[in-house]
């Protein structure tokens, strides 16, 4: 029998769930607030694909539910306002099978408490600078207005268990798109 990894976090500030201790084989369901909306994710979390499913709900009841295919097993969720409209976002991270444990992001707006938007972020392949050294080993967090998301930097003949270029930082903040929310990045860091 299978155990549901399961996380409720009531907050007013930002909250997040770290599920890195989890197995990709077990269920994941976590549950947070934020400005009075609640936030359900889940997902099987079985194989190296798998179906999420975001739901959200306002004091004034439903805001809407989202699905998405995520390319691997969520290893976090965290709720946060980062362009701080006093309308929640939530942003689930996914790292992929296999040795490249490559990340993404599947997040969605809360637009008024009405409805919910995808939220898009940029592919590092679209940005020969970025992307530069790049071969997984993501992680993600959100604080103090901005996404962050951080990588090892490989060299030429660096193998996947060994980078010798360091680390990448980038930084993104929450804008308004033609068609929706998007994350622009505004600053990258290498140490």
């Amino acid at each position: 029998m299978k155990t549901a990894i399961y996380a409720t976090v009531l907050t007013l500030a930002s909250a997040s769930l770290l599920a890195a201790d989890s197995e990709p084989s077990q269920p994941f369901f976590a549950q947070m607030v934020l400005q009075e909306v609640t936030f359900q994710v889940e997902s099987p979390n079985d194989s190296s694909i798998n179906r999420i499913v975001v739901r959200a709900e306002g004091p004034s009841g439903p805001i809407g539910q989202m699905e998405a295919e995520a390319d691997g097993a969520i290893t976090g969720v965290e709720v946060e306002d980062l362009n701080a409209d006093g309308y929640p976002e939530i942003y689930v991270y996914v790292t992929s099978a296999g040795s490249g444990s490559y990340g993404s992001l599947i997040a969605y707006a809360s637009n008024r408490n009405r409805s919910l938007s995808e939220i898009f972020l940029p592919s590092l392949e679209d940005d020969p600078e970025v992307s530069k050294g790049y071969m997984g080993h993501d992680t993600f967090a959100v604080g103090e207005g901005t996404l962050l998301r951080r990588f090892a930097v490989y060299r030429e003949g660096d193998t996947n268990a060994e980078p010798s270029g360091g680390t990448r930082q980038l930084q993104y903040r929450l804008e308004a798109g033609e068609a929706g929310w998007q994350l622009v990045r505004y600053n990258m860091v290498d140490y």
